[in-house]
């Protein structure tokens, strides 16, 4: 077992991840938590995250701060996924290294393997063909983390390792149509057109693409598992094994909310990737499984969606 008394870093610890690792780990013991605000620390300038980790001194990192976003604003601001994640992961990573850090974990997404690789995806699939077109610029970034992690281990045998989550949501979820991924967005729309009395919905694509989906709290668990046992391999994926359409998706959350119209395809815009599962065998196979059924876990990201609105 990891030592209680560890200092535990987590980057982003007010964001989605974060937010939800801070709260796992404090419910099982674990109370000497570090977390700081953007406003404080500049995680894309090196100096700044130095003298942090000089000053803390953290045993343990965990990597949850990214920028992050769904398929329109990653096709608009290409340079700054590819920069920023880059700045904030290669800096974390070296000070990581330079200040001696016992374990550190490394969270990329399931975006960073091809676009058409085969199905469900393993972890050996990662640079086998090209990536998909709109995400790319943040799969690269992160790709160049795990490579990384990767060196670390082979040059200094390090405990760092990459985890490779599926298509994440819950408490803390991003829920602006412009920036949010496709769970929440979907939650945000049918309740506001329920609320305003609308005939209907449109939605982007065909609904065709498969996605799979994990709760945020199950992606927690995931990253306690890796930090309290002895993981043999670098990377891992992380995710539920089960994927669903976005069309059975969008009927789902129409429901749970209670929206009663009907639900228009804009074909004329991007489907995205057109499968995407993973392979959990790996972690599976270590002793790790989701938690969370897609059902009840939307219903509790609904819940919470409610109560920031009503705040």
């Amino acid at each position: 077992m990891l030592n209680k008394n560890y200092k535990i870093y987590i980057s982003g610890h007010k964001g989605m991840v974060g937010s939800a690792c801070w709260r796992l780990l404090k419910k099982k013991g674990y109370n000497n938590l570090i977390g700081v605000s953007s406003n404080k620390l500049d995680l894309t300038n090196q100096d700044d995250v130095d003298f942090f980790f000089k000053t803390n001194r953290p045993d343990i990192v965990i990597n949850a701060a990214a920028k992050v976003g769904g398929i329109y604003i990653n096709d608009k601001l290409p340079y700054d996924f590819i920069y920023k994640n880059l700045q904030i992961q290669n800096n974390l990573i070296n000070s990581s290294f330079n200040f001696k850090i016992k374990k550190f974990i490394f969270l990329g997404s399931s975006c960073v393997y091809p676009k058409l690789a085969s199905q469900p995806i393993s972890e050996k699939s990662l640079l086998s063909s090209d990536l998909e077109e709109t995400n790319q610029w943040y799969a690269i970034a992160k790709i160049s983390g795990i490579m990384m992690i990767n060196a670390l281990r082979k040059q200094y045998d390090l405990d760092y390792l990459s985890l490779m989550p599926t298509n994440l949501y819950g408490e803390n979820d991003n829920f602006d149509l412009t920036t949010s991924h496709v769970l929440p967005a979907l939650i945000r729309k049918f309740h506001e057109a329920k609320i305003k009395n609308n005939n209907n919905v449109l939605l982007w694509g065909t609904g065709f693409p498969m996605r799979e989906f994990l709760h945020v709290d199950d992606l927690a668990s995931a990253i306690l598992f890796s930090l309290e046992n002895n993981l043999k391999e670098a990377i891992y994926n992380v995710g539920s094994g089960n994927d669903i359409s976005i069309q059975e998706l969008a009927l789902l959350i129409k429901n749970i909310v209670g929206f009663k119209g009907e639900i228009d395809w804009d074909k004329s815009k991007p489907d995205g990737t057109p499968r995407k599962l993973l392979n959990v065998d790996r972690l599976s196979k270590a002793g790790w499984k989701f938690n969370i059924q897609l059902e009840q876990g939307i219903r509790r990201t609904y819940e919470y969606y409610l109560s920031t609105i009503n705040n």
